[in-house]
């Protein structure tokens, strides 16, 4: 399991104040597929994931899941709702056994006066934005199969890590439609698969389903997006 000090937001706090964190933060141990937090539950704790992956998902109103992120170990999950006090977006889930830290508010407070942390914070947060504007781009821009091929350009570890549902799911896609996709591009020669292992073999070919498979049959595909995750104004 990680440290305090492993964590960006408070590794550049002096060495009182990491003793302080230690006698303050409550350690909880999670079993895989664990909920941390419901969508729609209120806390008054940041939560600090010390050991293992979790998935964050929020559910549609037809119960289908749709994947915002996923995040290892060290990682803080949820800021935005605790500095807002507000209840949290989406669902929490382990996807491996691991650990969460639980610090409550008014000690995190206490450390807001601090420079560094204050910056690591920010960038944190800046850093949920961007994943979050990724999402939405992904989701109402990219088709299936587009959606599959940017993968296989940015992340195509992930292919060769992780099971077919799991890439499913992080692509919002049911395993049918992945599985299908799949098939089409080793049978066009994009891919090869041998020994669970997945090969690019025509990366120009990737990058040309992206280019040419961009838009989605939908007039206002924010509206949509909006729709599927139960989004209301």
């Amino acid at each position: 399991m990680i440290s305090l000090q492993e964590i960006p937001m408070f590794s550049a706090l002096e060495e009182k104040y990491i003793s302080e964190l230690k006698n303050a933060v409550h350690v909880k141990h999670f079993s895989k597929d664990s909920i941390v937090f419901y969508e729609g539950d209120e806390s008054e704790y940041l939560h600090i994931l010390m050991e293992g992956d979790v998935k964050l998902y929020k559910t549609s109103p037809k119960g289908s899941q749709i994947q915002i992120n996923r995040f290892a170990a060290p990682s803080l999950i949820a800021e935005f709702a605790c500095f807002e006090k507000e209840v949290f977006p989406a669902t929490c889930e382990f996807v491996t056994e691991g650990a969460i830290g639980l610090l409550h508010f008014d000690k995190l407070y206490e450390y807001l006066h601090q420079p560094e942390f204050s910056l690591e914070l920010i960038k944190s947060l800046t850093g949920k934005v961007m994943t979050l504007s990724a999402l939405v781009h992904k989701e109402t821009i990219l088709s299936s199969e587009a959606k599959v091929a940017d993968l296989m350009i940015k992340k195509i570890a992930v292919f060769n890590r992780l099971k077919n549902n799991e890439i499913a799911s992080i692509l919002n896609l049911t395993p049918e439609t992945f599985s299908r996709i799949l098939t089409k591009f080793k049978k066009e020669d994009i891919i090869s698969v041998d020994n669970h292992t997945l090969k690019v073999l025509n990366e120009d070919a990737l990058y040309g389903i992206v280019e040419t498979n961009t838009m989605k049959e939908c007039t206002n595909c924010i509206a949509h997006f909006k729709e599927q995750i139960g989004y209301k104004d």
